[in-house]
C-alpha cells in the first residue's frame, strides 16, 4: 500500500510528488498521458506571477507569493531555465489608472515586494516599444519567466530519483473507500493508498465525484497563443499585461526563456477541452496585443497553439478534503504554475495534521543538471565531443541540439516516449522550422534506442502516429 497516491502529473501533481518524496513515504503518481506536463503545463504563458492580482485573503494570493519565491530557488537547484524580468500592467485611460492603484494595494496586502506605479513615460523608458498611448503602468520586479514543461519535468524527475513511482498512461476509472485508505481502479490495474491527492487538472471534477458528492464544477477555458521567432525575442524585455478583466489577466506580450516572443491568450469556454486554434480567437489575440506593443511583427509567427485551463466556479484554488483521505487540489488555473510548490507545501501540512508522519530522508537529493550544448563555450564543446562523439552530431540545427543530449534524455529517470517528449526535454523542434529538419532524425533515434519500428513512434500523445505503411505482418500504423 502506498502512503500517498497523486493523480495527475502536470505542474501541481509534479510539485506534490516532489514535496512528498522528501519524506520516508511510499509515493506514487498516476498520469493518464504518456508523459508528464502533457496538459495545461505544456501550453500556457510560462509566467511566474508576482502576486498582485489575486484578492487578498484567498489561497491564490497566499500561495502565489510563496510559490514565486520557491520557484526561484527550485529553478536554480534543478537547472530549469528561469529569468526574473519583471512585469508591467498597462493603463490606457484614467479609469484603468485607478485599477492600477487597486492592483498596487492588493500587492501590498499580499506581500509582493518592490511594486511601483510608473507614468507612461517611465514605462516606455524601460521598454521603448510600448504604445505611446500608455498612460501609466504598475511595475512588479519579482515577476519572472521559465520553461514550464521543464520545471514540471525537473520536479517529477527529482521525485522519481528519490523513490516515487510514476505510472504513465494510467487513467483512473474508479475509487473505493477502504477501512484505511482507498482502492484506486485504473486501466492498468488497482492501487491501494492511505491518501489520494486529486491533481487531475481539467479532470479534477470527475475524479472528485468518484470519491464524494459534487461540490464544485470545472469549466475548461481555452487560451490561444502566437509563438514568434527569435527575431522578435527582444521586442519587449518585460512581461507586458493589460488591466485584467472578468476573463482573467488578458492578452500579454512577453519574452520567453528560449529567446522567442509569446503573445496571448484569449479565453474561450470549451466544455469538451478542445485545444484547437481558431481564426477568430487568434485575430482577437493579435489585435489586442498590438494595443500594448504596436510594432510586434506577427509575420514572424512560427507556431500557434492553445492550452486549456481548469477554471472552477469557486474563483479560488480548491484545496480541501473531499472525503477522509482524499484531498482535492482543484481549480488550479493561473497563477497555478507560480503557486505549485507552495500548493504542495500546503498539501503536506494538511496531510500531516491528519496524522501522516513526515520524516525527512537523510539521503534526499535535490540537485539536477543537464548538458545544453548550445550554451557551452567552444573549449567546453570540444572537450565534450572528445569524450563522446554523439555530442558532435547536431540533430536540431535551429536550437543546436545534439544526439548526445537526446541520448541523455532517453537515459533519464523519465525518458521521452514521443517526438514532442524529446522536444520538451532538450529543445529539438522548438526553433524556427518547428521540427521540419530534425523531426525525422528524432524519430530515427527514438526507434533505434527503443528497438521499435519508426511507425510505432508518436508525435505526442498515444495514437498520434507519424508514419503509415505496410510491413510483412500487414499495416504498421495509420
Amino acid at each position: 500500500m502506498y502512503d500517498v497516491l497523486i493523480v495527475g502529473c502536470g505542474i501541481t501533481g509534479a510539485a506534490a510528488a516532489f514535496q512528498f518524496s522528501r519524506y520516508r513515504l511510499k509515493v506514487a503518481v498516476l498520469e493518464r498521458e504518456n508523459d508528464v506536463a502533457d496538459g495545461t503545463t505544456k501550453a500556457n504563458s510560462a509566467i511566474l506571477h508576482a502576486g498582485y492580482d489575486p484578492e487578498p485573503g484567498t489561497l491564490m494570493a497566499r500561495l502565489n507569493v510563496r510559490g514565486s519565491a520557491l520557484a526561484r530557488q527550485l529553478c536554480t537547484r534543478l537547472d530549469v531555465p528561469y529569468r526574473q524580468c519583471g512585469s508591467f500592467v498597462l493603463a490606457f485611460s484614467p479609469e484603468e489608472s485607478v485599477m492600477l492603484h487597486t492592483l498596487y494595494q492588493r500587492g501590498q496586502d499580499n506581500g509582493v515586494p518592490g511594486l511601483r506605479l510608473l507614468t507612461g513615460e517611465e514605462a516606455r523608458a524601460a521598454d521603448p516599444n510600448l504604445s505611446p498611448q500608455v498612460a501609466a503602468a504598475l511595475y512588479a520586479p519579482t515577476a519572472a519567466i521559465c520553461s514550464p514543461w521543464e520545471y514540471c519535468l525537473a520536479l517529477a524527475e527529482t521525485a522519481v530519483r528519490n523513490g516515487a513511482d510514476l505510472h504513465l498512461e494510467t487513467a483512473v476509472t474508479g475509487l473505493e473507500r477502504l477501512e484505511e485508505g482507498w482502492l484506486v481502479h485504473t486501466n492498468r490495474g488497482d492501487f491501494r493508498s492511505r491518501y489520494v491527492i486529486n491533481a487531475a487538472g481539467v479532470f479534477a471534477q470527475a475524479l472528485h465525484e468518484m470519491a464524494a458528492p459534487k461540490t464544485f464544477a470545472i469549466h475548461p477555458s481555452r487560451g490561444q497563443y502566437f509563438l514568434l521567432d527569435k527575431s522578435e525575442g527582444d521586442r519587449v524585455s518585460h512581461v507586458i499585461f493589460q488591466c485584467p478583466g472578468p476573463s482573467g489577466k488578458g492578452v500579454l506580450v512577453a519574452p520567453t526563456v528560449h529567446g522567442n516572443l509569446i503573445v496571448g491568450p484569449n479565453a474561450d469556454p470549451v466544455p469538451d477541452g478542445d485545444v484547437g486554434t481558431t481564426a477568430q480567437g487568434l485575430a482577437y489575440v493579435r489585435s489586442t496585443a498590438l494595443k500594448s506593443v504596436p510594432s510586434v511583427n506577427f509575420r514572424a509567427s512560427i507556431r500557434n497553439f492553445a492550452g486549456v485551463r481548469a477554471v472552477s466556479d469557486r474563483g479560488d484554488f480548491i484545496i480541501e478534503w473531499a472525503a477522509p483521505g482524499f484531498l482535492d487540489l482543484a481549480g488550479i488555473c493561473s497563477p497555478g504554475l507560480t503557486a505549485a510548490p507552495a500548493i504542495a507545501e500546503y498539501a503536506a501540512q494538511l496531510l500531516e495534521r491528519d496524522g501522516l508522519a513526515l520524516e525527512e530522508k537523510e539521503s534526499y537529493c535535490c540537485q539536477r543538471r543537464r548538458i545544453r550544448f548550445h550554451d557551452l563555450s567552444p573549449a567546453e564543446k570540444a572537450r565534450l565531443v572528445a569524450q563522446d562523439s554523439a555530442y558532435g552530431r547536431v540533430i536540431c540545427r535551429c536550437e543546436t541540439v545534439t544526439e548526445g543530449e537526446i541520448l541523455d534524455a532517453l537515459r533519464s529517470p523519465i525518458p521521452p516516449r514521443s517526438v514532442d517528449g524529446v522536444k520538451r526535454r532538450v529543445g529539438a523542434g522548438l526553433g524556427r522550422c518547428q521540427g521540419g529538419f530534425c523531426g525525422p532524425r528524432v524519430v530515427e533515434i527514438l526507434a533505434r534506442e527503443q528497438q521499435v519500428s519508426p511507425g510505432a513512434i508518436v508525435q505526442d500523445r498515444a495514437g498520434s502516429w507519424l508514419l503509415a505503411g505496410q510491413t510483412k505482418g500487414g499495416t504498421d500504423h495509420v
